[in-house]
C-alpha cells in the first residue's frame, strides 16, 4: 500500500515543502505550434501493481531519475505526473525514438534495483511505454489537464497541488490560479482518457 496515504496532515506538509523547495526546470505552456512534436507518454507497472510507489523515497527518487533521463531528449517538458502505479509525461521532442530507448533503460535499471530490493528476482515490473501525438491546442490543453489531475482521478488526493509527485504546483506558481482555472474549465476532461490506466482493463 502506498505510504502517503498513512502519513498524518503534518507528515505530508512537510514532504510538500521539501519537494516543493527543490523545483525541477519546467517551461511556462507555448501559446504557438503546441501540436509539433509534442507527446503524451505515459508507462504503467506490470498488472498495475504499486512497484513505483513501494515507499515514498523511491517514487521521490523515480522521479528525479525519471526527468532526469528525458532531459537530454526533450525540447521542452510540460506535465508530469508520477503515481505508485504508473506516471505520465507531457513533452515536446523531435527525439522521440531516442527517448523512448532511453525510458526504456531506466525502466530495466530500475527493474533490476526495486527486485534485489524486494527479493523477487525475475519478476515483470512494467508493461511499457506508449506515446500519443498531440493533435491541436485543444489535444494539448485537455492533455496537460489530465496529467495534472491524475492523482485526484485515482482517490490520493483531493486537490492537485496536494500531490507531490507532479508538476502541478509549479505549473499553478508560473501560469497563475486564475488562468489555470481559465484553462481547465475551457478544456474539460469529460471522458479524455478513460481506459487508459484502470487496473481492471
Amino acid at each position: 500500500m502506498y505510504e502517503w496515504r498513512k502519513m498524518t496532515p503534518e507528515e505530508r506538509t512537510e514532504a510538500l515543502e521539501r519537494r516543493q523547495a527543490r523545483r525541477h526546470p519546467w517551461h511556462k505552456p507555448p501559446h504557438e505550434g503546441i501540436g509539433e512534436h509534442s507527446y503524451h507518454l505515459s508507462a504503467a507497472c506490470y498488472e498495475h501493481r504499486p512497484v513505483i510507489g513501494a515507499s515514498p523515497r523511491r517514487i521521490e527518487e523515480f522521479e528525479a531519475d525519471l526527468l532526469e533521463t528525458i532531459q537530454p531528449y526533450q525540447i521542452e517538458i510540460y506535465a508530469w505526473s508520477i503515481l505508485p502505479n504508473h506516471y505520465h509525461l507531457l513533452v515536446r521532442t523531435d527525439r522521440m525514438k531516442a527517448l523512448i530507448a532511453a525510458i526504456g533503460k531506466l525502466h530495466g535499471r530500475k527493474s533490476y534495483a526495486w527486485n534485489q530490493e524486494e527479493n523477487c528476482r525475475g519478476r515483470q515490473v512494467w508493461s511499457g511505454c506508449i506515446e500519443r501525438r498531440i493533435r491541436s491546442g485543444r489535444h494539448f490543453w485537455a492533455t496537460l489537464n489530465y496529467v495534472h489531475n491524475n492523482p485526484v482521478r485515482h482517490g490520493y488526493v483531493r486537490k492537485w497541488v496536494d500531490w507531490p509527485y507532479s508538476s502541478a504546483g509549479i505549473y499553478l506558481d508560473k501560469l497563475g490560479r486564475k488562468e489555470a482555472e481559465r484553462i481547465w474549465k475551457e478544456y474539460p476532461l469529460l471522458d479524455y482518457g478513460k481506459g487508459w490506466d484502470d487496473p481492471d482493463l
